[in-house]
């Protein structure tokens, strides 16, 4: 297996765009794409390369671009003005094209007990119009399989299924392993280019109301074959990662063969 270093950009870069469109991807899942003449030099390298999303917040007239760069980036914006200060989150390039500048993000529809759409970025994804602008903030890649690695084990929440797509599609064709999937409902799974060797697992939630990420982790632990030799990468709810990394590291898997990270936690959205 080929070795994917962790790449972090030393001195991250900010990417103006605007969007295009904003399009239902499946039941639980908006997809935004967006469109810069700056995007077209996106040093995307695949796998789940991820970067940090600048919008207006409704209540402010127009976007104001934040002037940030490098690892200290947060400290410009958040010397910006309540007023100025634009809405930040983290996201994964669902997908790339360099030809046109264009890059599509993928967000979770989140929705509250009477059916409403929650949260700001979902809120965002799928009212706003084309020719919104906004920003990127590349922030390079997390997975990082080490050359030896014999297999490869994703598991995810529907809040990481777009980096467990990514990595699916950057795999060498020889690579084996698992992805233990978890999605909202059964009209969320959906076909992922891989390596004929890695085996997609989807879960549907049974109940609605379950906290996201709690199947992924149940049937994680279900598994007795964890590969002392392999590679994990978890991510999702924060309960999902930091469990899940225990529970793989105590199964034989050394720490340093697992990445693990919480999108996101119980409440907070």
């Amino acid at each position: 297996m080929t070795s994917t270093v962790r790449a972090k950009p030393r001195d991250p870069r900010l990417f103006p765009a605007s969007v295009v469109s904003s399009t239902r991807l499946t039941p639980s899942m908006q997809r935004v794409t967006v469109r810069g003449e700056a995007l077209r030099a996106f040093p995307w390298r695949g796998y789940d390369h991820w970067f940090r999303l600048f919008f207006r917040h409704p209540h402010q007239e127009r976007f104001h671009v934040p002037e940030v760069a490098g690892a200290t980036w947060w400290k410009p914006y958040l010397a910006m003005p309540d007023e100025a200060r634009p809405y930040c989150a983290n996201y994964t390039v669902a997908d790339f094209r360099a030809r046109t500048g264009e890059l599509d993000i993928d967000v979770v529809v989140h929705r509250g007990a009477e059916g409403a759409i929650e949260g700001g970025v979902a809120i965002w994804a799928c009212s706003v119009e084309p020719g919104e602008e906004l920003a990127l903030l590349d922030q390079g890649v997390m997975f990082e399989a080490p050359a030896d690695a014999s297999s490869v084990l994703l598991v995810a929440d529907e809040s990481g299924l777009p980096a467990v797509a990514g990595i699916l599609r950057s795999l060498a064709d020889g690579t084996v392993g698992r992805v233990l999937q978890e999605v909202p409902t059964e009209a969320d799974c959906r076909a992922l280019a891989g390596p004929p060797g890695m085996r997609v697992d989807w879960i549907p939630r049974a109940d609605p109301h379950a906290v996201p990420g709690a199947a992924a982790l149940a049937a994680l632990r279900d598994r007795d074959d964890v590969d002392p030799q392999g590679y994990a990468f978890v991510v999702g709810e924060q309960t999902l990662a930091t469990e899940g990394r225990r529970h793989l590291h105590r199964a034989g898997m050394p720490k340093d063969r697992i990445t693990f990270s919480g999108f996101w936690k119980t409440g907070r959205r």
